[in-house]
């Protein structure tokens, strides 16, 4: 505590005091200075090592585990064999012109084709192109001219599916009256055997009967003559 100057001793008391008091203030803060330039020298020191280490990191470590045997087959076991599918060979169908005796003939032929050698076709039109190129002559080959002209004019080919063809097949190249012409025939005078072969003609009549839609096992005896 301070006193009065009243007297010049008071007066040197306080001065003395003051000037010791001032010392100690600044030796604290000489150290609290200190104290901060070792931490600000210590963070310095480890900004510098991270900033290296990112600069140049350290390599991978080196794995001492040997790598797994690589394992061969042995050389006297021949490879596996691989499956095969196997096919049976097909003729293709032959020309059509447009005839109407040969048109159920034919379209038999080229679904029978398509039905055990589905895998030669990815779509169905490509059943029909195919069906098509044997279109090379006489009625055929007009029928299947003008439907490539309709598919130029419209940009869309105008049969779009495998049943689709085989409708305006039907419409265009069979018989118009199969019915009524095996009818006529069986009912008429001029059918018989003739100059035929035994075997011919009971494949004819058949054919004939299956036409005509008869059915009743007395008419067909009465008809085979």
């Amino acid at each position: 505590m301070l006193l009065s100057p009243d007297t010049p001793q008071d007066v040197a008391n306080a001065l003395g005091y003051l000037q010791h008091h001032l010392h100690e203030l600044t030796e604290r803060q000489n150290v609290s200075e200190n104290n901060i330039n070792t931490i600000l020298a210590a963070l310095t020191m480890q900004l510098q090592q991270l900033t290296q280490l990112v600069a140049n990191p350290p390599p991978p470590p080196v794995s001492n585990t040997p790598p797994p045997p690589v394992l061969f087959p042995p050389a006297s076991l021949p490879p596996a064999p691989t499956a095969r599918c196997t096919h049976p060979k097909l003729s293709c169908s032959l020309d059509f012109g447009g005839e109407c005796y040969n048109s159920h003939a034919f379209l038999n032929s080229c679904s029978l084709y398509i039905c055990l050698a589905p895998e030669q076709f990815h779509n169905e039109e490509e059943r029909i192109f195919w069906a098509l190129t044997f279109f090379k002559s006489g009625r055929a080959a007009k029928w299947s001219e003008n439907v490539f002209r309709q598919e130029a004019d419209t940009s869309v080919f105008p049969i779009r599916t495998w049943r689709d063809f085989e409708q305006q097949f039907q419409i265009h190249f069979f018989p118009v009256n199969v019915e009524v012409d095996a009818i006529n025939a069986l009912e008429g005078t001029s059918y018989h055997q003739g100059g035929r072969m035994v075997d011919d003609y009971p494949d004819n009549f058949q054919a004939l009967v299956s036409d005509a839609g008869y059915m009743d096992p007395q008419m067909l005896v009465v008809k085979f003559r």
